[in-house]
């Protein structure tokens, strides 16, 4: 058998390969799921858990950026040197105030269903 005619005959399975099987198994179309448009059970606690942990995290990283960023500034003091220690200080404030906004942030966004108010309808 030659080489080409190995490789036409692998190209042509390709297509039967990576076809999904169809709802009655004959490969005429993905399934779809079905769904309710509800959450799997479970999930919304996992998904407030992992976001809490994640806010907790940030707020920390806040904290330990301002006592690096003091500590810095008090030994540059005592030291005599001058540097950008207020530049450093406002972008770790500002980070703080970044992570402390963002769930009163995006439930403004998202709360009003689309509309972008944020009030009760």
């Amino acid at each position: 058998m030659i080489f080409s005619d190995t490789y036409y005959r692998v190209v042509l399975r390709i297509p039967a390969v990576l076809q999904a099987p169809g709802p009655d198994g004959d490969g005429n179309g993905v399934p779809l799921p079905s769904t309710d448009g509800g959450l799997p059970s479970g999930l919304a606690a996992k998904v407030s858990q992992a976001l809490g942990l994640i806010a907790w995290g940030g707020t920390a990283a806040g904290v330990v950026g301002v006592l690096i960023t003091g500590a810095v500034m008090a030994i540059s003091h005592k030291r005599g040197e001058s540097s950008e220690h207020m530049s450093r200080l406002g972008m770790v404030l500002g980070g703080c105030i970044l992570v402390a906004m963002a769930g009163p942030i995006v439930t403004w966004l998202f709360a009003g269903g689309g509309d972008g108010g944020g009030g009760d309808n």
